[in-house]
């Protein structure tokens, strides 16, 4: 299998959300289904159904996160020499040079992106744009709304 990309920061919050599901929520949802038991004829129980939902729903996670950090390469950008070059893990300030608009984007895995955030996946439009482009360089990108021109302005390995 293919390893996938992923920050330190993304690799740690899945590595604190399985810690949360196992110590936290898997137990509560045992426990939920033990007293659930206790109130008699599980076939009209909604209270045990429903834990055993969300049972499934915490162990099926819990396997998918598992297996995103089994094929996962952590990458700390902080670490990486990249001769002033956008990488993968980069934050990138850059301007549309059409309407002079100002953007931040940070260049994550595929897990990680969330655009409120500004953190957009490598495999993005935008961000194979950019990629190996240098400041001062202008990364053309077709995009579903036309054609964008993104000057790089700065570029920071944070």
């Amino acid at each position: 299998m293919n390893k996938v990309p992923i920050t330190v920061g993304g690799a740690k919050s899945l590595q604190d959300e399985l810690f949360q599901l196992k110590s936290v929520k898997r137990p509560k949802v045992i426990e939920d289904i033990a007293t659930a038991r206790e109130h008699g004829d599980l076939k009209e129980n909604a209270e045990y159904h429903a834990a055993r939902e969300q049972q499934s729903f915490i162990e099926g996670r819990i396997k998918d996160i598992e297996g995103k950090l089994g094929n996962a390469t952590i990458i700390d950008v902080t670490a990486v020499n990249a001769n002033g070059k956008v990488i993968f893990g980069a934050t990138v300030d850059v301007v549309d040079e059409e309407t002079g608009d100002e953007f931040t984007y940070k260049i994550v895995g595929v897990d990680e992106a969330d655009i409120k955030k500004n953190m957009i996946s490598v495999g993005s439009p935008i961000a194979r744009a950019l990629i190996g482009k240098e400041e001062g360089d202008v990364a053309e990108i077709n995009t579903p709304g036309g054609q964008r021109a993104l000057e790089i302005v700065e570029i920071r390995y944070i």
